[in-house]
């Protein structure tokens, strides 16, 4: 009974469900993408440890995380690269088929070591600051140095595989020395960008949600390097640096939504920079150091202008031959179908409106529990998103990038309380917030967004599965309503003593899923799509994101939809081992067959059965 107690209390329900996820990815791999999944066993293996160190001890002393939730590490870790990863399945097939070119697959595979690395370069971190804790309540022990010895040889194993399948992707010498050394850049700017986000916003995130957010914002940032690399490389210096798979195609679309997006991440030190030089002391007198107000405001809308109408659009038209300015071409695009984009538009605008009206007097005047307020925007999520996904796809991508541009820029404005929108946007997006927002940042509206917009951004090019850009739209969208607005009403039996999380919600939620996928793939088939959904990996994610949302204590908005993706998207059983020895077991039947034949010998009942 021992051992079972020791597994039990190191194995939580978010962990087991992760673990599964871990298990459920290997078995779905091809046989050219095995170091991979050795790779995220190995991350997977390196993760948890690190996270059970972490429960067993006092917090780190440097990092202060979001109250009432768990570290969350092992499912921040192998968020990302498990995205990736189903994507790789999903362009393995492709390239069997001849339907995706090598370059696109290679470059993947590339992003995919970039995103391990990130997140294995955090681990080391965190493993590194544990050993070097003056914690006394995790004291040092023989079973501690194995367990050090052991993440000692999980590292070394780790670097082993990347190098080997960065040296076979590469044609050795100065473009390996290059993708690696890219690869180990990512994994020090995750590091350094988790260490700043966790010390300039205290209190508002776990370590597994900054973590998925650092390796996000530095893989992206990453992608638009590479292609200012090969373009440079193109057209000014010719070094054998570049592998020629960083120049795969990237279309309009998503390098104006690429570009806009980082400019505005950036654009806050930028800001912070201009503001020190303006009140610098040898620039201004003791009476006039203090921006007023106004001018303050002059300074941050002129310095936003600049940056979203000149810097950003300069690099576009470097990134991608554009025959006008980038705006000019949204421009063209909108009005390339007049009646249909404009007519959606306007239905967004009268659905936003009505919605926000109503709500926000709702929690004003209401007792309504504000969790219960906020999933009634995931079921105006899903009546928004939906018809454009399903009739206008190419422009709803566009239309999430500029929604989650106006998210970041109203974020700014209330994060520096510029004049005069500051406080108005604080009043009004405060009534919308719960226990995971903070005052410093308010997060749960970006990552609905996100949840809903990264499935859809990552479907784009090679997918054969229709279901997949409706990953977070289902997930989160009627899932999570449904198990959240059951499990509150009628929920008794809970998944937890502490947790507030019903089997009657995960239930619900499960099956109104299930529902929605049976009333979409029909409309699917009947928009020309060709249906290749298998309904049991359909079961198996509608399942496994239910349980997911039942157990985990993270952000479930950008977890669940990744997960839901992978398990849509990339995980079909990998049946070649049981074709194989299906195949030997029929070839051994007939060779008997045959010896009984020649010899005139009578086979015994046992053999019969061949």
């Amino acid at each position: 009974m021992a051992p079972i107690a020791a597994v039990s209390s190191l194995m939580n329900g978010e962990r087991a469900v992760v673990l599964l996820f871990v298990l459920r990815v290997v078995t779905s791999l091809p046989l050219r993408l095995l170091p991979h999944g050795l790779a995220l066993c190995l991350l997977a293996a390196a993760a948890s440890y690190v996270e059970i160190r972490l429960e067993n001890s006092s917090s780190l002393p440097q990092f202060k995380t979001r109250p009432g939730a768990s570290s969350g590490i092992l499912l921040g870790a192998v968020t990302l690269p498990t995205v990736l990863i189903s994507k790789l399945i999903q362009l393995s097939r492709a390239v069997s088929l001849h339907q995706v070119g090598y370059e696109d697959f290679e470059y993947l595979k590339m992003l995919y070591w970039a995103a391990s690395v990130s997140s294995f370069g955090v681990l080391v971190f965190l493993y590194s600051a544990l050993q070097h804790s003056p914690d006394k309540a995790y004291p040092p022990s023989s079973n501690i140095q194995s367990n050090s010895k052991l993440m000692s040889c999980c590292i070394g194993l780790y670097a082993a595989l990347c190098c080997v399948s960065l040296a076979i992707m590469s044609n050795f010498g100065l473009q390996l020395a290059f993708n690696l050394v890219w690869v180990v850049c990512h994994g020090f700017a995750v590091v350094k960008l988790i260490q700043h986000l966790l010390n300039t916003f205290p209190s508002c995130a776990s370590v597994g949600e900054a973590l998925l957010l650092s390796a996000g914002i530095v893989l992206y940032s990453g992608d638009m390097l590479a292609c200012t690399f090969t373009k440079v490389n193109e057209g000014f210096v010719s070094f054998d640096l570049v592998s020629p798979w960083y120049s795969t195609n990237r279309s309009e679309r998503s390098i104006i939504i690429q570009s806009v997006l980082l400019a505005l991440l950036v654009f806050p030190l930028v800001f912070k920079l201009l503001l020190r030089l303006w009140e610098h002391p040898s620039t201004m007198t003791s009476d006039s150091r203090a921006l007023s107000e106004v001018g303050r405001s002059l300074l941050f809308f002129g310095s936003l202008a600049c940056v979203l109408m000149v810097i950003a659009p300069s690099w576009m038209q470097f990134a991608r031959d554009f025959q006008s300015h980038p705006f000019l071409w949204v421009f063209s695009f909108v009005f390339g179908e007049p009646v249909k984009r404009l007519l959606l538009c306007v239905y967004w605008v009268c659905l936003i409106y009505a919605s926000v009206i109503r709500f926000y007097n709702i929690s004003k005047n209401s007792k309504v529990e504000r969790i219960l307020l906020r999933k009634y925007y995931h079921l105006m999520a899903v009546s928004m998103f939906s018809p454009a996904l399903i009739f206008q796809p190419e422009f709803l991508d566009l239309a999430f990038g500029a929604a989650l541009a106006v998210f970041l820029i109203l974020e700014i404005i209330r994060v520096w309380r510029v004049w005069p929108l500051g406080k108005l946007v604080h009043q009004f997006m405060n009534a919308f917030t719960d226990h995971r927002d903070s005052d410093l940042l308010i997060v749960s509206h970006f990552s609905l967004l996100l949840g809903c917009a990264l499935p859809i951004w990552l479907s784009f090019g090679y997918n054969d599965r229709p279901l997949a850009p409706f990953a977070g739209i289902l997930s989160l969208g009627i899932g999570d309503t449904m198990a959240s607005l059951v499990g509150h009403k009628y929920g008794v039996l809970r998944w937890s003593k502490t947790g507030k999380k019903t089997i009657e919600g995960t239930a619900a939620g499960i099956t109104s899923v299930l529902v929605a996928c049976s009333a979409l793939l029909p409309l699917l088939a009947s928009t020309g799509y060709v249906l290749t959904q298998h309904w049991f990996s359909l079961l198996l994610a509608v399942t496994a994101s239910g349980l997911l949302e039942a157990y985990t204590a993270q952000l479930d908005n950008a977890f669940i939809p990744s997960h839901a993706l992978f398990y849509i998207s990339g995980a079909i059983m990998n049946t070649a081992p049981i074709a194989k020895f299906h195949a030997f077991f029929q070839h051994l039947r007939t060779l008997t067959a045959a010896y009984y034949e020649v010899t005139g010998a009578r086979p015994r009942a046992g053999l019969d059965g061949l």
